[in-house]
């Protein structure tokens, strides 16, 4: 093959008290992005949107991946990466972490599969920390895998891919920016050892009932402690998303990676859509422009598609 396109999905990091360790891939939004080999050396990236991301390799999240994918091959040959982003940077959605894995991805399958799925979460990495000041895996790994992934360790990498229920997400995008970066800054560097022992306990319930596929325990293990208390104050009408969601029948959620965007986790469709309805009005209410999908986990991640 000389061209590929590729889907690389939005995902949700984060899954509310599992801060940079859980996340979980969606079947909607997905950017697409187009890899074609050229004769001449080197990477030339182009926008087909109109967001405006850099396009000097160095400067692109996408182009620092594949610059870290290119250095580790014997003859690498010249790319063009064509990007169409259709999750919004600084969504909260995995926007950085679709373009990152979505460009190793592709050229993954265009070499032949030469690295393994480890090696590309590795390279996708760079994209983040260009991204965000910090190589973390929580989005890359469920946009390559599928899923939802727990990130056990970085140092060295392990990753551990959960199977969970049938579950339906629900997630609101308000139309403000809230940048990766920030959303840290504002982070507390102590934490009381009271809620951190809360917090590990209900990171191992989430993880169990997942795997168990016991929705009220889920349910009662979506509660951030440390976190989402100093975030959410970013976020407009948060609370009332959440209290309005769980109203209407949600097993529960929070904020969608650093935010803006608010998921919610359903046991089926119809309730998703209850969510997404009540996110909608309360939004509209507010005045805030906003965006709502009402999707499933994505089980494949980045997948190739007829270019």
């Amino acid at each position: 093959m000389q061209r590929i396109s590729v889907l690389s999905p939005a995902t949700v990091a984060n899954l509310v008290c599992g801060f940079d360790i859980l996340g979980l891939a969606l079947e909607e939004p997905s950017d697409l992005m187009i890899l074609t080999k050229t004769e001449s050396p080197g990477l030339v990236i182009k926008n087909l949107d109109h967001y405006g991301l850099p396009t000097d390799p160095e400067k692109n999240v996408a182009g620092v991946s594949l610059l870290a994918m290119m250095a580790a091959m014997d003859n690498p040959p010249g790319f063009e990466l064509q990007i169409e982003k259709r999750i919004k940077p600084g969504s909260g959605a995995g926007s950085s972490a679709a373009s990152a894995a979505g460009a190793v991805a592709a050229a993954n399958l265009l070499m032949g599969n030469p690295f393994t799925p480890m090696e590309l979460v590795l390279f996708a990495m760079n994209g983040e920390k260009l991204a965000s000041g910090v190589k973390h895996a929580d989005n890359i790994a469920p946009c390559l895998m599928g899923g939802i992934t727990l990130i056990r360790s970085i140092h060295p990498l392990d990753i551990v891919k959960i199977t969970p229920p049938e579950l339906h997400v629900t997630l609101v995008h308000p139309q403000i920016e809230v940048k990766t970066s920030d959303a840290r800054q504002i982070l507390k560097k102590q934490i009381l050892l009271k809620d951190a022992i809360r917090q590990w306990g209900n990171i191992a319930g989430l993880v169990a009932g997942l795997t168990l596929g016991d929705h009220d325990l889920i349910g009662r293990s979506l509660e951030d402690v440390i976190i989402e208390p100093v975030r959410s104050i970013l976020i407009p009408e948060f609370d009332l998303v959440k209290k309005r969601s769980k109203e209407a029948g949600a097993l529960g959620g929070g904020i969608s990676g650093s935010g803006p965007s608010i998921f919610m986790l359903s046991k089926d469709k119809a309730i998703a859509e209850s969510v997404g309805e009540a996110m909608k009005e309360i939004y509209t209410k507010a005045g805030i422009d906003h965006s709502v999908y009402v999707t499933t986990i994505n089980h494949h991640g980045v997948k190739m598609i007829p270019s």
